[in-house]
């Protein structure tokens, strides 16, 4: 029958006539730049975050960028980062001619090591940016006090877990400086094209990047700063305050997927035999309901690249979240990192695949998910 990676016309249908309500009240109002719906979005995204502000932007990449640029991150600063995560963390980065320092990762969440991090900070240090990958926030106490030692910001990428929370119920883009997210399509909250949010605590921080978000200029037509076009359309704000009414309903749907597919992996004896390692969840005991919200359900499994064959012979949708670490990438030659450098991220992206996990994956489709990877290893 066929299971695709992710089905946005099953996601969307329930709520389609809400979505075209929001969509011709928008067209109606002519507000499509920083319209009413903007405003509404970023309140509602921050006390979701349990953060005090939220700023809309144009994609998550920007969100980070923006960040950036507020902090004041330029020519020969260093950001430490990990080498593994989706490009725009270690780019932005050096769009601003910083340069990228990166920490391995932890092999069971995939998320910066933090007791790899003190050995990187230099004078130069400016920043460091933990990547939540997968959706599961990176270990956040241990980097915050090494922040805090050595004066340094933090800039949480969050672009796959809003509504994340750490150990201690704190969530995803609360804890650090300021935290960033994405709307992007595939994203458990996702518009209908490109958008992102900036979450931040510190009132001064919010504003300097409201002013930056629109080419540095407060009030119009006078620019202290150089900024960017870094607005979120309302036409993407007000799709978004719609889906928003849903998120939790559709976290909780990921998380039942996740734990049916656990027990369909041990009833089939793949994780007893050693062919497939399940995603592992770091706070998961602690009491905390959101511990992961699973925007990916990241396998490791022997065979890798043999496997994601069989999988789209069988009409699989299944997915390598990250094929080649930051230190291994071409671009990032000049920076002098070699393979070996960063043994787990490297095993990481040799070994992992993504499977279905969107709200509306039914139980049949993942059994039929788990049977056609248990074919490949009989």
């Amino acid at each position: 029958m066929g299971v695709p990676l992710l089905d946005l016309n099953a996601h969307h249908e329930p709520i389609q006539q809400e979505i075209m309500a929001a969509l011709q009240q928008t067209f109606l109002s002519n507000a499509f730049i920083l319209g009413q719906d903007v405003g509404k979005l970023e309140e509602r995204i921050a006390t979701y975050c349990r953060a005090k502000y939220g700023i809309g932007v144009t994609s998550g990449t920007d969100a980070l960028l923006l960040s950036l640029m507020a902090l004041g991150i330029g020519p020969g600063d260093e950001v430490i980062t990990s080498p593994y995560s989706f490009f725009a963390t270690a780019g932005v980065v050096s769009r601003l001619c910083a340069k990228p320092v990166f920490v391995d990762i932890d092999p069971s969440t995939y998320n910066i090591d933090p007791s790899k991090i003190e050995c990187a900070v230099t004078p130069k240090t400016k920043a460091i940016i933990p990547v939540h990958l997968y959706g599961q926030c990176a270990d956040m106490a241990p980097i915050m006090d090494i922040a805090r030692r050595h004066n340094l910001s933090v800039v949480e990428d969050a672009a796959q877990a809003i509504g994340s929370e750490y150990r201690d119920g704190r969530r995803a883009c609360s804890i650090g400086t300021v935290g960033c997210l994405s709307f992007f399509p595939s994203k458990n909250l996702g518009c209908l094209g490109d958008g992102g949010m900036v979450v931040t605590n510190d009132d001064d921080l919010a504003e300097r990047m409201r002013i930056l978000r629109v080419h540095g200029g407060h009030p119009k037509y006078y620019h202290k700063l150089i900024g960017g076009n870094f607005r979120l359309d309302t036409i993407q704000a007000a799709v978004l305050n719609v889906k928003l009414n849903y998120l939790d309903g559709w976290t909780k749907r990921r998380q039942e997927n996740a734990d049916r597919y656990r027990t369909l992996f041990r009833q089939n004896g793949l994780v007893e035999k050693g062919h497939v390692r399940l995603p592992e969840t770091a706070y998961r005991d602690a009491g905390v309901r959101h511990h992961h919200i699973y925007n990916q359900f990241v396998l490791r499994v022997e065979q890798r690249d043999d496997l994601i064959t069989h999988l789209k012979d069988k009409g699989i949708g299944a997915e390598i979240y990250y094929p080649i670490p930051f230190h291994l990438q071409e671009c990032f030659r000049y920076l002098g990192y070699k393979e070996g450098d960063f043994i787990e991220s490297e095993r990481a992206a040799k070994e992992t695949i993504a499977i279905p996990i969107y709200p509306e994956l039914t139980s049949a489709q993942q059994t039929e998910v788990a049977e056609a990877i248990a074919s490949f290893y009989v």
